[in-house]
């Protein structure tokens, strides 16, 4: 990638990452890899709401709210509410889609703009002045805002920084462990 745009690592002023929610492997690889670069050109660390990042790529101003969507398995999401011109009207949330829960999101917007990779699960329930759009995550959408960030000096703490997964890991144990039987 350097060599392509003719630069080398020290021409880094920071390295921005998203910090979540999304998958726990995804995140800790990410974020340790940002944190290897970070420590050793001894620059800062941003770090950027995967929600946000998703709401930044839509060109919708004509929208009341956008909610990106996170699929976060079943018919949960993770989600937040952001009106036309990024700003945050609902903090980061675990969401159950279902027709009761969507009703309570319609009576407070008239027009909303569901994205990301959760938001198929609002289809049989949208109304016609919505959009559920397919767009998914990317690292462009995070430029603005990465940018905003560095001259703000929003940074992180490069040693207690860890991602937001806004839920534990589902993480079980193996129910056969063939290397070590007891004879």
């Amino acid at each position: 990638m350097f060599a392509q745009c003719d630069y080398n690592l020290n021409d880094i002023d920071a390295v921005a990452v998203s910090k979540g929610p999304g998958s726990y492997t995804g995140l800790r690889v990410g974020l340790s890899t940002a944190k290897g670069i970070c420590y050793s050109l001894e620059i800062p660390l941003i770090s950027i709401n995967s929600l946000s990042i998703l709401a930044a790529g839509l060109d919708v101003t004509a929208y009341e709210a956008i909610i990106p969507m996170i699929d976060a398995r079943r018919m949960e999401v993770y989600m937040s509410i952001y009106n036309s011109g990024l700003e945050t009207l609902e903090e980061t949330k675990a969401f159950i889609i279902d027709q009761e829960s969507l009703e309570i999101l319609y009576k407070q917007y008239s027009s909303i703009v569901f994205c990301g990779n959760g938001a198929f699960k609002c289809e049989p329930f949208a109304r016609k002045n919505d959009l559920i759009s397919n767009q998914g995550l990317s690292a462009k959408f995070m430029i603005d805002l990465s940018y905003t960030a560095f001259l703000a000096k929003n940074f992180e703490d490069l040693a207690y920084f860890e991602p937001f997964y806004l839920k534990s890991p589902n993480i079980t144990k193996s129910k056969q462990n063939k290397l070590f039987r007891k004879s």
